[in-house]
């Protein structure tokens, strides 16, 4: 791959700032994407997103991004969803009522089981088990320590598709991915030295598994 340059898809509610600074941390200067950017010029794109599924699928739509992020997937370039951007890349989601998200890994995204004696939204560090190894994973140890926040999880169709899983009551999905897309449930840019390691491997990942 030529030179890189590293979207960041505009959200209405997300954590733009720290995934701009974990891009630039890493040594890569990124660019703030909208429906008005021209994304044949981007070599990566980031989802961020922190906040309600229909909320955040309401807001692309209304600005055609949708579709624009599907052509670009279909590219072959590396996508990576964090958060409600990992979500957004199931068929469908819950919160909020039931809506259509980008379709581009099979699965649905539905709240955590409510089991007593642990607190939602599930907040803090936990342990990622790696199921499947991945290039965006190189130099990550199993088992490893990663800052989530959140209460719904995505529920993928079929297992080659789940990467990696964390327990909070029970397994739900913590990293996902298919051919040139991934998603990651946890917060990379929250995640200290471990986190910056996935998001330097993602920027210089060429989409091939």
């Amino acid at each position: 791959m030529a030179e890189r340059v590293i979207g960041i898809l505009k959200m209405p509610i997300g954590n733009l700032q720290s995934a701009w600074n974990a891009v630039c941390a890493v040594g890569f200067d990124p660019v703030l994407v909208d429906e008005t950017s021209d994304f044949d010029s981007l070599s990566h794109l980031i989802m961020p997103g922190v906040g309600n599924f229909r909320a955040v699928v309401d807001h692309l739509e209304s600005r055609g991004l949708p579709a624009r992020v599907k052509q670009f997937a279909r590219s072959g370039r590396p996508l990576l969803g964090i958060c409600v951007g990992m979500q957004l890349l199931a068929e469908t989601g819950s919160e909020g009522g039931e809506s259509i998200g980008l379709g581009l890994i099979k699965g649905h995204v539905h709240q955590l089981p409510d089991i007593e004696g642990l607190r939602l939204p599930h907040v803090g560090w936990s342990g990622v088990s790696i199921h499947h190894q991945h290039p965006v994973l190189e130099g990550i140890k199993n088992g490893r320590d990663f800052y989530f926040v959140h209460s719904y999880s995505f529920q993928v169709a079929e297992t080659k598709d789940l990467i990696a899983e964390t327990t909070y009551g029970r397994p739900f999905a913590s990293i996902v991915g298919r051919a040139n897309v991934i998603g990651f449930q946890f917060h990379p840019e929250k995640s200290h030295v471990n986190g910056l390691r996935l998001v330097e491997n993602f920027c210089c990942w060429d989409g091939r598994c």
